[in-house]
């Protein structure tokens, strides 16, 4: 199996300060590295065209993701989400595991573990870093270490299957981690939460409205931002908001397509009304945000 996944390049020529490189194709939609005291410096912003797993033994240094930055530590698992643009800042070094999986890999995973995925990479600014204990540490260094093993061994008949079954067992591990640190709500609040995580993957640019993903999963409307609050800390409304408004940012930085295209897109009435649904959740104009990208490169 090609290995065409590299975490950083190293390149001669200097980078504009704003340039971003969106990761080449990966062999199967799937890879896994071992990174042993690897020095992680990109010295440049990168789109993710994959979600990303980021199992961290030990480590320092900075990761920024969209927006946000974070002290690299130790015991500690870093979920990307396909299109958020990250960087590692000078200097870096990682030890532990890196899994780079696509949607369609992810599909070969039994069905049982889709609302695994959707809780944890469809709302990924709330789950972007997840701490993990010394049993825990354990039992996904072992998981991680037998799938890199898989990986590396010739294909055979079900190989991928093979490798998804791991990912699977992987990513119902990484929810409980996430089920484990919420200690205020019940299993049965959960599982509804979970429900609409994933309503919410594939039908955000359809509705827009709480009442809507209520009826769908035929509960009140404040049911269901009650849930949503004891679950994420944000309310169902800001959930669906914050979805829409990282897709409308992913289609603004890494499309050409204009901005009247991308309100039909997501469903608004005019670009209008986009306008301003965008400005007052990110306090800028989508033309204005757009214009902040000097360069798109591959």
């Amino acid at each position: 199996m090609g290995k065409t996944f590299y975490l950083y390049t190293k390149f001669n020529l200097v980078k504009p300060a704003l340039k971003i490189l969106i990761e080449q194709p990966v062999t199967d939609s799937f890879s896994i590295e071992r990174l042993e005291k690897r020095i992680v410096n990109t010295g440049f912003s990168n789109r993710l065209s994959y979600h990303r797993i980021l199992f961290i033994e030990n480590g320092t240094g900075i990761l920024t993701v969209d927006d946000n930055s974070f002290e690299i530590k130790m015991h500690e698992v870093f979920l990307l989400s396909k299109g958020q643009v990250y960087q590692f800042e000078t200097p870096s070094v990682v030890s532990g595991y890196i899994v780079s999986f696509g949607d369609c890999f992810w599909e070969k995973t039994p069905k049982s573990a889709s609302n695994c995925k959707a809780v944890l990479f469809n709302n990924a600014a709330a789950n972007q870093r997840l701490q993990l204990n010394g049993s825990e540490m354990d039992e996904l260094n072992f998981l991680f270490k037998a799938l890199l093993n898989e990986y590396n061994i010739p294909p055979y008949t079900n190989h991928i299957d093979t490798m998804a079954a791991y990912l699977k067992i992987i990513m119902i591990k990484l929810a409980n981690v996430k089920i484990t640190e919420e200690s205020t709500f019940d299993s049965q609040d959960y599982l509804l939460y979970r429900k609409f995580m994933e309503l919410l993957s594939s039908e955000y640019q359809n509705y827009h409205a709480v009442s809507d993903y209520a009826r769908m999963l035929n509960v009140t409307a404040r049911r269901l931002s009650e849930l949503c609050r004891r679950c994420s800390h944000k309310s169902a409304k800001e959930i669906i908001n914050g979805q829409i408004v990282a897709e409308a940012k992913r289609s603004l930085q890494f499309s050409s397509s204009p901005v009247k295209e991308i309100a039909c897109q997501l469903s608004f009435s005019t670009p209008e009304q986009f306008s301003h649904f965008f400005k007052k959740n990110t306090k800028i104009s989508p033309a204005d945000y757009r214009n902040q990208f000097i360069s798109i490169g591959m």
